[in-house]
């Protein structure tokens, strides 16, 4: 089938369009031409938003894969965040939504965020029955992109699937993963040894298992799909795992949680300790689950290994990542 993918050169784009590409007709959707990687052609479209003319770029496309969009910003500073990530999140998924509609596309998969679910959890997992709790204006414009979809497919029968990952990894990771990948290859002890958190992840190997039962399904399932690895792991086992791939000692250190989270509050850095020791876990749900998910202890050496590999060669960096969880 012919497949059009949304930001197709950002970090998720990267490791999911080569493997579509291998059973699929792909339209890589880039911003600059020849950024995308395993497309069979690309269209170039300079911004997607409420006022983007799709043409006729979907023309004979029978699935959207939309993972375009206004990625979560750590540290926003705009004064009105919430009508920028609408602009994007909202409107532009709506406008793309009408196109492919009137093009005669039968599905958009829509790669919102888990961010629309909350910020964390304790002692109970997220569920695709839970009701939305964003925080954010990230998570809130992906819930409200969510519900634009809803509202496209019940007046056009385009079939949506809204996929709700959380953080991911792989090549070309950025974030908290790959500052903590970098002091681990720098030798620098970390003060992590007594977190013993649970936090799902999702590895591009898992994504692309997921994104493409998400395509290929006969039937769209009729709520949000929590996507993620098999199983939680700890913040102290994601340094072992990488660790061992760049094949470094992990230099884990006990230290008290209690004591982690006074540190970042002093240092007004409590978010990004929160993400370091707290709980975010996911019951991924059964509609799509693939069953060939690989193990995160795995796919974190191998991300571990290739780290070590472009500390040597290193390779272009490709473009931020459409969603982070």
């Amino acid at each position: 089938m012919r497949i059009l993918v949304t930001g197709a050169s950002g970090f998720v784009g990267r490791q999911l369009v080569p493997a579509l590409a291998g059973g699929h007709e792909v339209v890589a959707c880039v911003r600059r031409p020849g950024s995308s990687v395993g497309a069979v052609r690309e269209l170039v479209v300079a911004g997607i938003d409420g006022r983007t003319d799709w043409g006729d770029g979907l023309s004979g496309v029978e699935v959207v894969v939309h993972l375009a969009g206004r990625a979560h910003v750590m540290r926003e500073d705009a004064a009105d965040p919430l009508s920028l990530y609408r602009e994007v999140n909202v409107e532009g998924t709506r406008t793309l939504a009408e196109a492919a509609a009137r093009c005669g596309a039968r599905r958009l998969v829509f790669m919102s965020t888990i961010k629309v679910n909350g910020e964390g959890t304790r002692g109970r997992a997220f569920t695709d029955r839970d009701a939305p709790a964003p925080v954010d204006p990230y998570g809130v414009s992906k819930w409200e992109g969510e519900q634009a979809l809803a509202e496209v497919s019940a007046r056009t029968g385009l079939e949506v699937v809204a996929l709700r990952p959380p953080v991911m990894y792989g090549p070309g990771v950025k974030g908290n993963i790959k500052r903590i990948a970098a002091l681990v290859g720098r030798g620098v002890p970390l003060p992590l040894g007594s977190v013993a958190n649970r936090r799902t992840m999702l590895s591009a190997g898992n994504m692309v298992r997921w994104v493409r039962a998400a395509v290929e399904s006969p039937l769209a399932p009729r709520r949000p799909v929590l996507m993620g690895d098999p199983r939680p792991v700890s913040t102290a086992e994601l340094v072992r795992q990488l660790a061992a791939g760049m094949g470094r000692p992990d230099r884990l250190v006990p230290f008290p949680v209690a004591g982690l989270l006074l540190g970042g509050k002093l240092l007004r850095h409590e978010a990004d300790v929160a993400r370091l020791v707290e709980d975010l876990e996911i019951a991924t749900s059964d509609d799509l689950r693939p069953a060939d998910l690989a193990d995160p202890g795995g796919e974190l050496r191998a991300l571990g290994a290739w780290l070590a590999e472009q500390a040597h060669h290193p390779a272009p960096e490709p473009s931020p990542a459409a969603s982070e969880g």
